[in-house]
């Protein structure tokens, strides 16, 4: 596996696990209502975004490269 193949999947790999648990986190407050599991889940959505907005521009810039 190359190393540009191995940055993509672990940044999809970290974009689904910072999705799912932002969405875990949101479930626990829509059940507790504490105000530390919405930070986390608000924390976890804007990690998600950052993550793909780093992905495509990684792909764009691995794409020149290649």
């Amino acid at each position: 596996m190359s190393l540009r193949v191995f940055h993509m999947v672990f940044i999809t790999a970290s974009t689904i696990l910072s999705l799912w648990v932002g969405v875990w986190a949101a479930r626990m407050y829509m059940i507790t209502g504490g105000a530390g599991t919405m930070a986390l889940s608000v924390f976890f959505f804007v990690l998600a975004v950052v993550l793909i907005w780093y992905g495509l521009k990684v792909f764009q810039k691995l794409k020149e490269l290649a």
